[in-house]
């Protein structure tokens, strides 16, 4: 009895105007299918990307990245110490992931969807070692892009005291995280800004949106962002308040496993397995 339904429902859909079934087609949602060959298309094209490419854009990425530090941290000092102060000036941490996103910089967060999909999609060696290319070539520019910003500004070679003040405030809440707290931490992040990358081929004109709000919780809920919080933990380390072996032992080793968990393993896998048999 389903069958008559549904070519009655086809035949209705038959009769709309031309004009009318266009307005159908922009208006509808696209499939998840439709989704995930889109990212998967666009992994494929930044895993056959030049390593120099890769390399410069992942260094401007990390350099862009201090605006979501400073955008908070210049929020934050100008508000009072209040239990709301987070909730505002989360709002400034979206900066930077505004830029990088749209302006399709390599960030290695967003990576770990786009380029897990083709490696999901076919798991191959050479797929397998085409995102391990990737990955390492994106992530140690990311962080060589912290570092060097780090470095400007805390040398005062760039910005202003205030501005420098802020960004080291803000940042002196990664010394309460432990190696654990980091991993934790780190896995709603990855996972997050995973979502990021799959929402926005359906997002249309709204990707400012969709950047802003994901963002926004990634700092409000105080998570782990490997590059983000890389500029952090770098800027603590020449401020003399961490040492190197917990920069890198301490933080960036956990919140990168984190952020791995989140973004391939939660999102990326899971999203693939859920279209795979209509692929």
């Amino acid at each position: 009895m389903e069958q008559p339904r549904n070519e009655e429902s086809d035949a209705e859909q038959a009769d709309l105007p031309a004009e009318e079934e266009a307005d159908v087609e922009e208006l509808q949602a696209a499939p998840s299918r439709v989704i995930h060959e889109v990212v998967r298309r666009q992994g494929d094209e930044e895993l056959d990307r030049p390593a120099r490419s890769l390399f410069w854009s992942g260094i401007v990425a990390g350099v862009v990245m201090a605006a979501s530090v400073l955008g908070r941290g210049l929020i934050e000092s100008h508000l009072p110490d209040t239990p709301w102060r987070l909730a505002v000036s989360s709002i400034g941490y979206a900066l930077g992931f505004v830029i990088v996103v749209l302006g399709r910089l390599q960030l290695f967060t967003e990576s770990t969807l786009s380029a897990v999909i083709p490696f999901a999609a076919h798991p191959t060696p050479r797929n397998l070692l085409r995102l391990g290319r990737l990955w390492g070539i994106v992530l140690t520019a990311n962080l060589l892009g912290t570092l060097l910003i780090a470095y400007l500004v805390s040398a005062g070679w760039m910005g202003t005291p205030a501005a420098t003040k802020a960004m080291l405030d803000t940042s002196r809440s990664l010394l309460e995280l432990s190696g654990w707290d980091a991993v934790r931490a780190g896995v709603p992040a990855g996972f997050l800004m995973a979502g990021v990358a799959w929402s926005l081929p359906g997002a249309r004109n709204q990707q400012f949106f969709v950047i802003l709000f994901i963002t926004y919780f990634i700092s409000l809920g105080e998570f782990a962002h490997v590059v983000a919080g890389g500029l952090e933990a770098w800027m603590l380390w020449l401020a003399g308040e961490a040492s190197l072996d917990w920069v890198l032992g301490g933080f960036l080793a956990p919140a990168l496993i984190g952020n791995i968990l989140g973004g391939s393993v939660l999102f990326g896998l899971l999203a693939h397995v859920q279209v795979r048999e209509e692929l």
